[in-house]
């Protein structure tokens, strides 16, 4: 099989594409064919040696996945060959092959056409971290307003859309004008410029000097301590990640001054340690998407050759929605 292999740390630039052996599932695995890889930020992180663990060399990136079982290991008892599925992996997903944990694959119905397998491919991680942020991590109620940094990327759309689902005010705010019309597309009811102007003074503007209930930032950086201030009083700041390049120094005492809250979003761990609260979110998500309520946004798609590319994509923020590779493509 051909893979995206990463050999040393580094920029996507450096991951080469090679022939590898086919994997053998282990005892509780299944082998998947993989027919959608999607792009996500921990991906880039992996192959920099900068994410939470390192794995050993060589190993290719990509920790989500769609495609069809070609194997089953000897204790499998929910699949079989042929079935359709999603999975979550540590990594390996940027290949044509993967052994997955079959704990870790959600089964799909067997006459799925090409189009929702592609969805269901690409928004399992997107939608899991919004949905386990704003519902389990800030306990958003009904009515409460949700200011979203960076939603016109993956996460930042979900969020959006889960946000207006669970009955938010949603105010998005994005660097760019398309992005900004995507967020709106996408249930937005206001838009905002965080890169120019004074974010605080947006803000305010948009809910009349209170302040926000809930900020959702993947992005960190230069922006974060700012959209800090934009939290109202008993507010709650959502730590995503930090697509923005830097891991930003928050002032503590802002949380004591609004009696606010920074909480932290892990859903990696989270599906680890609470697998059943994962499982309901999990039902929930596929049947919103089942019946239309959310609608992922896949603006790009890459052959497995051009995964270097689609990385470096997201890394310089180009990315609206989400990036896919298609490993069974290869130029």
């Amino acid at each position: 099989m051909k893979a995206i292999i990463c050999n040393a740390w580094g920029t996507p630039d450096s991951l080469q594409l090679q022939d590898m052996p086919s994997p053998t599932p282990g005892p509780r695995q299944v082998l998947v064919r993989t027919r959608v890889a999607a792009v996500n930020y921990p991906d880039a992180l992996m192959v920099a040696g900068k994410y939470q663990f390192r794995p050993e060399f060589p190993f290719s990136p990509g920790g989500e996945l769609s495609g069809e079982v070609i194997a089953v290991g000897a204790e499998v008892k929910r699949l079989k060959v042929g079935d359709k599925v999603v999975a979550i992996a540590p990594f390996g997903a940027y290949a044509q092959e993967i052994a997955v944990d079959e704990a870790n694959t959600i089964p799909l119905p067997p006459d799925i056409d090409d189009g929702a397998l592609e969805l269901a491919g690409s928004f399992v991680l997107t939608y899991g971290t919004s949905l386990h942020a704003i519902k389990d991590r800030a306990a958003a109620r009904e009515g409460e307003t949700l200011l979203v940094l960076g939603a016109g990327g993956g996460v930042g759309l979900a969020a959006v859309e889960i946000g207006k689902l669970l009955g938010l005010r949603v105010i998005a705010g994005a660097s760019s004008e398309a992005k900004r019309e995507a967020a709106r597309a996408h249930g937005a009811d206001e838009v905002l410029d965080y890169t120019s102007g004074d974010l605080r003074d947006q803000v305010k503007a948009l809910t009349g000097g209170r302040g926000v209930d809930i900020v959702y930032d993947p992005v960190g950086g230069d922006v974060a301590e700012t959209a800090l201030r934009c939290v109202g009083w008993g507010g709650r700041y959502l730590v995503v990640g930090f697509a923005g390049g830097s891991i930003p120094k928050i002032p503590i005492n802002l949380l004591l001054l609004k009696g606010s809250a920074l909480v932290g979003v892990f859903w990696g761990e989270f599906v680890k340690r609470e697998p059943e609260l994962n499982v309901a979110n999990m039902k929930q998500l596929f049947a919103w998407l089942a019946t239309g309520r959310i609608r992922p946004h896949i603006s790009r798609r890459y052959r497995l050759d051009e995964a270097p590319a689609a990385l470096q994509a997201m890394l310089d923020r180009q990315a609206l929605g989400k990036l896919v590779v298609l490993p069974q493509e290869v130029g």
